[in-house]
């Protein structure tokens, strides 16, 4: 099974057991699940919730409970412009600045409320929080196919806001854990993929061992990065060794 055959499997179960939520259908995006707030829950239960103060959260919607008790918490959130394509590629939610936290951490919102930064405004990220169509018991995990997550961890692990300390976390429907076969090894990770420490769904918190766990990325694969990604996206301009 490769990782769009799985996508697709995903996807096709979450609407036929009627376990995704809007928007619809659930494909070719991060699905919203039923329960998405119960597995906010049971992130917010955990100690690597107590103790960051920063987190970094994908923008999509079954992610928005995560984001509304993050900003309700005191914390402050950084979401990603879609496809890093401003000079500030980054936006800050953070309660003091925020008049209105049901609006901010919207989509929409928080193009509004956000205050857009520059990646080296990021400070140290304690958690980072990724929306997901597949997750491993072992802390493999797949998105819908962009590779804009793991994009943005990179670019902050070249500037240093992420590293060691920062917990890197999901938020999945119990049906997007893949099946032993599936984490067993059929669906073969990328180098670029950033690996799972945390992953909280409605039933339960998983979280994978250090000898399971596929390691984590350093910074960008240059080598692995297409061209057109490259004269897209102005950060990686910047960043890219050679170009300073």
């Amino acid at each position: 099974m490769d990782k769009q055959s799985l996508r697709e499997r995903i996807w096709d179960d979450l609407e036929a057991s009627g376990e995704a939520r809007f928007p619809f259908p659930p494909h070719g995006r991060i699905p919203n699940f039923a329960g998405a707030d119960a597995a906010c829950d049971r992130l917010a239960a955990t100690d690597e919730w107590a103790d960051a103060a920063v987190l970094k959260c994908n923008p999509d919607a079954p992610q928005l409970p995560v984001r509304r008790a993050a900003l309700r918490a005191g914390k402050t959130v950084y979401v990603a412009v879609p496809r890093l394509r401003e000079e500030h590629p980054f936006l800050r939610l953070a309660p003091d600045e925020v008049p209105d936290i049901d609006d901010a951490t919207t989509v929409s919102g928080a193009s509004k409320h956000g205050v857009p930064v520059g990646p080296d405004e990021v400070p140290d990220v304690d958690l980072v929080v990724s929306g997901s169509v597949a997750v491993t018991p072992d802390g493999g995990r797949v998105g819908k196919g962009e590779g804009f997550a793991d994009l943005e961890f990179a670019v902050l692990s070249e500037l240093g806001a992420v590293g060691d300390w920062t917990t890197v976390t999901s938020t999945v429907h119990e049906r997007q854990v893949v099946d032993a076969a599936a984490a067993a090894g059929d669906v073969e990770l990328d180098g670029h993929d950033v690996p799972l420490d945390l992953i909280c769904t409605p039933e339960r918190t998983i979280r994978p061992g250090s000898a399971a766990k596929p390691p984590r990325p350093g910074g960008v694969d240059w080598d692995a990065l297409p061209d057109e990604k490259l004269a897209e996206i102005p950060v990686l301009q910047r960043l890219h060794p050679g170009d300073g």
